[in-house]
C-alpha cells in the first residue's frame, strides 16, 4: 500500500535505482557509484565541491538536434529558438548555435550574454513584457532580429528606437489565445487573466496601429500557453486559434510567420509521463494544415521556443548530507535528509510545489527503502528540495546526493537568500581519447563576490566587528 505521507510515491520501489528518462541519458552505477558522461561524480565533487550543478554537454545537444529534427520532419523548414530564461550561459548558447537553433531572450543581461558569446543579432528574438527603454534601443542598436511586442506601448517605443536607429524592425505581437494550458497557474501564460500578450478581440485594432509605423516589419503573431505541457492538445487548440486570427489578419501572405511558442514537458518523476517531441511535433502539425484549410489560407513558416525540453533532463544538482532527522508522526515516521544547497539553487518546490526524485549516489546501498524529504539549508519551513522520495534506510551525513532533472530553471533561478553563494554549473563532455572531461561553465560564487556589492562594506565600515548606534539611529563608535 502506498505509505500514507507520501502517496503519490510508487508503492514498489528500489532505492538505488536510477530510472530512464529522469536521469541524464549516460548515467550509470559502476561499483555503487554514479557516473554521467562517463565522470565519476564522487570525483567532481572532490575538485569541485557541493553543492554543484552539472550538465551533460552531449544530451544538451542531442535535444536541440532532436527537437529541430522532429519539427523539420512535421513541417518543413521551422525556426527553433532556444528558451534562454531556462538556462543561459556563453557555452550553452555556442552549443544552440552549433546545432541550428536561434535564441530566445528576455532581459537586456540575457541579451548581452548572446552577444558576448557570439551570436548573431539576426537569430535573436527579445521577448518580455515590460522592456526598459534601455533594453529596446540597445536590442534595436544590436540588430536583434525580431522583437516580440507584449502591448500597445510597446509598438510605439520599439517604432521610435528603431527610428532613430535608422532601420525597419522586424516584430511579432503576442496573442493571448484564453487555452488554459494543463499545468499549474503560476506555469499557465495564456489564460485571460494575467500580464502577457494581448487578447484576441483587441488585436486587429493593434495589429492596424504597427502596420501604420513605417520603422516596424509586422512578420507574424505569437502565442505562448504555458510550461510542462505533456501532450500536443493544447497546443493544437492553441493554433487553430491562432491560424484563425491570422487569416482575419490578412492571412499569410501579410505576415509569413507563426510562432507557436514552447512549454514541452519533462518527466521529473517516474509519476510524469509526457509524450515523445515527434509524436507532439506530429500532432500539431496535423492540427495547424487542418487549421489551414478550415481558413483557406497557406500554412506560416512556424517557429518554436523550447528550453526546458532540451536542458532539463541534462542537469543534475549533487549536495552533501549534513544532517539526517527522523520525525515520528501520526501517520508514520518521515526522514529529513538535509543537504548543503537548497531553495537558492532550486526555487522550484518552493514556488510552485515542484516535484524532483533523487538518488545517494557516492554508494549503492542495500538497506531498505525508507521515506525520506530532502531539505534545504535556507531559514524556511518551505525550503523543501524533494518533498518525498524513498531513498536507503542508511543514508547519513557525508553522504552525495543528486537531483536529477535541474538543468531547467535552478540556475536561472538561483538566489543569494541568507546570503548564501550561488553554486557553480559544470559540463561533462567527452574529450580526447574518448576520456570525460568536466569544465566550468560559470564559477562558484564566494562570500567575498557577495561583500563585494555591500556598499556599506565598501565605505569602509569594520566589517568585523558590529556597528553600534545612537539614539537616531546614527552609527557611533
Amino acid at each position: 500500500m502506498p505509505h500514507p505521507l507520501a502517496p503519490q510515491l510508487p508503492e514498489t520501489h528500489d532505492a538505488n535505482a536510477l530510472v530512464d528518462g529522469i536521469w541524464p541519458a549516460c548515467t550509470e552505477r559502476i561499483d555503487g557509484t554514479v557516473h554521467v558522461g562517463g565522470a565519476a561524480l564522487t570525483d567532481i565533487a572532490t575538485e569541485h565541491g557541493t553543492p554543484f550543478l552539472l550538465v551533460d554537454e552531449t544530451v544538451v545537444r542531442d535535444r536541440a538536434r532532436r527537437i529541430r529534427t522532429a519539427f523539420e520532419a512535421a513541417f518543413g523548414a521551422v525556426d527553433v529558438y532556444y528558451a534562454g530564461k531556462a538556462l543561459l550561459t556563453a557555452d550553452v548558447a555556442r552549443w544552440m548555435r552549433d546545432e541550428g537553433l536561434r535564441l530566445d531572450v528576455c532581459t537586456g543581461g540575457e541579451l548581452a550574454v548572446a552577444l558576448r558569446a557570439g551570436i548573431d543579432p539576426a537569430a535573436i528574438g527579445f521577448h518580455g513584457n515590460n522592456k526598459s527603454l534601455d533594453e529596446i534601443e540597445v536590442g534595436v542598436r544590436a540588430g536583434v532580429g525580431t522583437f516580440v511586442i507584449d502591448s500597445p506601448a510597446e509598438a510605439e517605443r520599439i517604432a521610435a528606437a528603431a527610428e532613430r536607429a535608422g532601420r525597419v524592425q522586424r516584430v511579432r505581437l503576442r496573442i493571448s489565445v484564453g487555452v488554459h494550458a494543463s499545468t499549474h497557474e503560476f506555469l499557465a501564460t495564456s489564460h485571460e487573466d494575467q500580464k502577457f500578450g494581448i487578447p484576441v478581440a483587441d488585436a486587429p485594432a493593434i495589429v492596424n496601429r504597427i502596420r501604420e509605423l513605417p520603422s516596424l516589419d509586422l512578420v507574424g503573431l505569437h502565442t505562448h500557453i504555458g510550461s510542462q505541457i505533456f501532450d500536443a492538445d493544447g497546443f493544437a487548440e492553441s493554433a487553430r486559434r491562432m491560424l484563425a486570427l491570422h487569416a482575419s489578419l490578412g492571412g499569410t501572405e501579410a505576415m509569413p510567420e507563426l510562432n507557436l511558442g514552447g512549454g514541452f514537458g519533462i518527466a521529473y518523476t517516474a509519476a510524469d509521463s509526457p509524450e515523445p517531441i515527434e509524436t507532439i511535433a506530429a500532432g500539431l502539425a496535423d492540427a495547424v494544415r487542418a487549421a489551414a484549410d478550415e481558413f483557406g489560407i497557406e500554412v506560416p513558416r512556424i517557429a518554436i521556443e523550447p528550453g526546458r525540453w532540451i536542458v532539463g533532463p541534462a542537469g543534475i544538482t549533487v549536495y552533501t548530507v549534513g544532517t539526517v532527522k527522523p520525525v515520528v508522526l501520526d501517520a508514520g515516521t518521515r526522514t529529513y535528509v538535509s543537504v548543503d544547497g537548497g531553495m537558492g539553487d532550486n526555487a522550484r518546490p518552493a514556488l510552485y510545489g515542484a516535484q524532483y526524485a533523487a538518488r545517494i549516489v557516492s554508494r549503492a546501498s542495500d538497506a531498505d527503502a525508507a521515506l525520506v524529504r530532502v531539505a534545504g539549508r535556507h531559514c524556511e519551513s518551505g525550503d523543501i528540495v524533494v518533498d518525498a522520495e524513498w531513498l536507503p534506510a542508511d543514508v547519513r551525513p557525508g553522504d552525495l546526493l543528486a537531483v536529477a532533472a535541474t538543468g531547467a530553471y535552478c540556475h536561472s533561478l538561483a538566489s543569494n537568500y541568507n546570503l548564501a553563494p550561488r553554486p557553480p554549473v559544470l559540463a561533462v563532455a567527452t574529450g580526447a581519447g574518448g576520456a570525460p572531461s568536466v569544465r566550468t561553465l560559470v564559477r562558484r560564487e564566494t562570500i567575498e563576490d557577495l561583500l563585494a556589492r555591500d556598499a556599506g562594506l565598501d565605505a569602509g565600515l569594520d566589517a568585523s566587528a558590529p556597528q553600534r548606534t545612537d539614539d537616531n539611529g546614527a552609527a557611533s563608535a
